[in-house]
């Protein structure tokens, strides 16, 4: 399983890459992805929206289920990454180079965790 320790992390398996100028990208986790299955259809916010911390910002479908995607921070959505709507299965193949989308505007957030703390609870879910 491929954690980075240059980004942050939420228990509900999404990762957080604090850019310059405040702004955060974020995404699916590796362990999320394996966890999900194959991704054939990704549904994400549009700019401009707002989102809220711990709350579901887009869903993602896979040959198993629907998934909500939650944000790890209250703030505007600046960018989405529309190559992933086009092709979703780019979270499989890299999930930490095909982020989901960026936000500013960058206020409240939920409980952050450092690489090797996500590790440990990715452990405990397996």
């Amino acid at each position: 399983m491929n954690i980075p320790k240059s980004l942050k992390y939420t228990r509900s398996h999404e990762w957080v890459e604090h850019l310059d100028g405040g702004n955060v990208r974020t995404g699916l986790t590796d362990f999320a992805q394996q966890a999900l299955g194959n991704l054939v259809f990704v549904n994400l916010p549009e700019n401009g929206d707002e989102v809220v911390a711990g709350e579901s910002y887009a869903d993602v479908e896979s040959v198993k289920a629907v998934s909500d995607v939650n944000s790890p921070v209250s703030g505007t959505v600046f960018a989405v990454n529309e190559e992933v709507t086009d092709r979703p299965e780019m979270l499989n193949e890299d999930p930490y180079v095909a982020w989901m989308v960026e936000i500013s505007e960058v206020g409240e957030s939920v409980e952050l965790l450092e690489a090797d703390a996500y590790e440990a609870l990715c452990r405990e879910e397996e």
